[in-house]
């Protein structure tokens, strides 16, 4: 996903009841200065990183910076703090300054994207041009998320039941007059499709090109206003574009008149949103349980539900976390 791997790089640290490790601006612009030159444990030192699981009391949370990922670290914070830790919430919008921060255990816990971050650890171990090992089955995707994570001192804990991947979407009018329900269906009824998106979608082989190969869709022509974005929305709403890309927690489609069209040949990888701690620091089974707590309910649809109330409705994702973990009994 395009808007996680990137974005303005952003370090913000929110206390919770606890002096953070890192305090005030020198300790954040330390931060940003280590993680971005770090890349990670050495080798000869990794048989030291994945040694006895750590537990300690005080807990840094990563976020990267986004809505989705700002709720659910405040959901995190929450859960750990109910388990008896004091944790703090560090925001650093950008994969290569917070993934060795949490190699180094200046993190300790992040939300993650199960297919992305495979993808991504494997890309930092073995060169930009490695072969992608995440794919659209989960167990194969935690197993080499996994295999590339613990000699790094990190574990990753069990995915959810949410899923934050490419979605495409059409116009309902659009979808009624061609009985489209399916990528499938738009494949077989053969009509020109010119797609908003970002402009890497040209390229990327989960956009366009998997688009032809998979389904059989005639992109046309990638009108380049961003993934999911307002103006991408309009201008499928108002017929210049046919199809925009976005993503499966976006909940503000039907405002635009638009419908997803399901992924039934599972082109996207199995993106489920998964915790990744770090070992030494929060390797024990009483963070695992913590935050397992928020997989047997939060679902797909819920994480939609709660990205539109931050974003369209404007409110503070601490309260928007605090509310559903309440609704759904966690607290």
């Amino acid at each position: 996903m395009s808007g996680r791997a990137g974005g303005p790089v952003r370090a913000v640290l929110r206390r919770t009841g606890w002096k953070a490790r890192l305090s005030g601006l020198a300790g954040l612009t330390a931060l940003a200065v280590l993680s971005g030159c770090a890349t990670g444990p050495s080798l000869e030192n990794r048989g030291q990183i994945t040694a006895a699981p750590g537990d300690s009391r005080r807990l840094s949370i990563g976020s990267a910076g986004f809505t989705e990922s700002e709720l659910l670290a405040q959901m995190y914070a929450v859960l750990l703090g109910q388990a008896g830790y004091e944790t703090g919430i560090l925001t650093v919008g950008n994969r290569e300054l917070y993934e060795p921060s949490l190699e180094s255990g200046q993190i300790d816990v992040v939300p993650e994207y199960a297919a992305t971050f495979a993808d991504w650890l494997n890309a930092k171990t073995k060169g930009a041009d490695a072969d992608p090992v995440a794919s659209p089955d989960l167990g194969t995707t935690m197993k080499a998320l996994r295999d590339l994570a613990t000699p790094r001192g990190l574990t990753v804990l069990p995915p959810g039941r949410a899923v934050d991947q490419n979605a495409f979407a059409v116009a309902a009018s659009y979808a009624r007059q061609h009985r489209l329900k399916t990528l499938s269906d738009l494949g077989r009824a053969k009509l020109p499709v010119r797609l908003a998106a970002g402009d890497e979608c040209v390229q990327r082989p989960f956009c366009a090109p998997g688009l032809k190969r998979t389904y059989g869709i005639d992109i046309t022509a990638v009108d380049p206003k961003g993934v999911g974005t307002t103006p991408a929305k309009q201008a499928v709403q108002n017929g210049q574009d046919q199809m925009v890309l976005t993503t499966s927690t976006d909940a503000t489609v039907g405002q635009f008149g638009l419908v997803f069209l399901e992924d039934d040949k599972k082109l996207q990888n199995a993106d489920y949103v998964v915790p990744v701690v770090n070992r030494a620091r929060a390797g024990s089974r009483r963070v695992a349980a913590a935050l397992g707590k928020l997989n047997s309910v939060l679902t797909t649809e819920d994480l939609a539900d709660l990205n539109q109330r931050v974003d369209s409705w404007r409110r503070l994702p601490e309260d928007v976390a605090r509310d559903y973990l309440r609704k759904k009994g966690l607290l």
